[in-house]
């Protein structure tokens, strides 16, 4: 039995396998972050201890930067107590004699949707992934590329406007980033008709007490031929798009990987993302790089630490 694990800002997940890579037992915890890292640690703990046998292997996809040659925690940009952690030996005293890898939750999510998931078949495989931040990952041959420590393929920190002496700049990141999107939409609400799909939806959470996340709307409301929500949806494509072209050009992957939270909006996402990438891409590089959505979900950390482990 192999054990995987994903160590987010807001969840926790277990999952073990049959040593074939197949989930046969799933646990899930919701991350508290005053708790802090020993709170993780604590409910990491209680799980192994009610697993019918101790795993052999442990892989885990990690929410922040890592040293991924030690299994040392470089820090985590969401819960407290995690700088400098070594994660690695912590979990091998719990489990002596189990084999552990650590690595970047980014890159354990390509590992997954490229042996597992949307992009089984690619040799090279990069991996966006759209959520709380902005991350990324690269697959060659079936094996995660590694730069030099502490990190790589972290596209979320390309600069759209570099710093300067009046201006802190803008990346990626801060840009089309889940939580930039959502703030991009509150502030769009109030100057929007009062027939706007967009502007009902989000209107109607937030009058239910549920104030964040409201880049959900924008599939059902570009469903509804709402055009502001169009008009967002081509424009964070265009953002991607532009960050993905420097992917192209340093390394020309064959097939590139749409995940997080707003990959959930979807085909129109992939629309965007695929139109745009060509006007960023030298003429020599035409057409570009295929455009997929990733497909495992929730499931796309936890399937690629179990991968991490049963091809390490």
């Amino acid at each position: 039995m192999n054990l995987g694990i994903e160590i987010g800002g807001t969840k926790l997940q277990l999952v073990t396998d049959n040593m074939t890579g197949q989930i046969t037992q799933r646990f899930r915890y919701t991350v508290d972050p005053t708790q802090g890292a020993n709170g993780i640690l604590t409910q990491i703990a209680a799980t192994i201890q009610q697993l019918p046998e101790p795993p052999q292997s442990i892989g885990v996809g990690f929410g922040g930067p890592v040293d991924w040659q030690t299994g040392r925690i470089a820090t985590s940009h969401q819960i407290g107590g995690w700088s400098g952690f070594e994660l690695s030996d912590w979990l091998q005293k719990q489990v002596p004699g189990t084999v552990v890898r650590v690595e970047n939750d980014a890159n354990v999510a390509a590992l997954g949707e490229a042996l597992r998931g949307v992009a089984t078949g690619f040799q090279n495989v990069f991996y966006i992934t759209l959520g709380s931040g902005v991350g990324g990952g690269m697959v060659i041959n079936q094996q995660l590329y590694h730069g030099a420590s502490p990190g790589e393929a972290e596209i979320g920190h390309l600069w759209l406007v570099p710093p300067g002496d009046s201006s802190p700049g803008q990346t990626i990141e801060q840009t089309v980033s889940g939580w930039a999107v959502d703030q991009q939409i509150r502030d769009l609400v109030p100057q929007l008709p009062d027939d706007s799909a967009l502007k009902l939806a989000v209107q109607q959470a937030h009058m239910a007490g549920s104030i964040g996340k409201e880049a959900r709307f924008l599939h059902p409301a570009y469903e509804a031929s709402d055009p502001v929500a169009r008009m967002l949806i081509e424009q964070i494509g265009s953002v991607v798009a532009l960050g993905l072209s420097h992917v192209v050009h340093l390394f020309h992957p064959d097939a590139i990987v749409l995940g997080g939270g707003l990959s959930l909006i979807g085909e129109p996402l992939r629309a965007a993302v695929r139109q745009a990438l060509p006007r960023f891409t030298m003429k020599t590089f035409q057409p570009p790089p295929i455009v997929l959505i990733a497909k495992l979900g929730e499931d796309a950390v936890p399937i690629g630490a179990l991968e991490l482990v049963k091809n390490g």
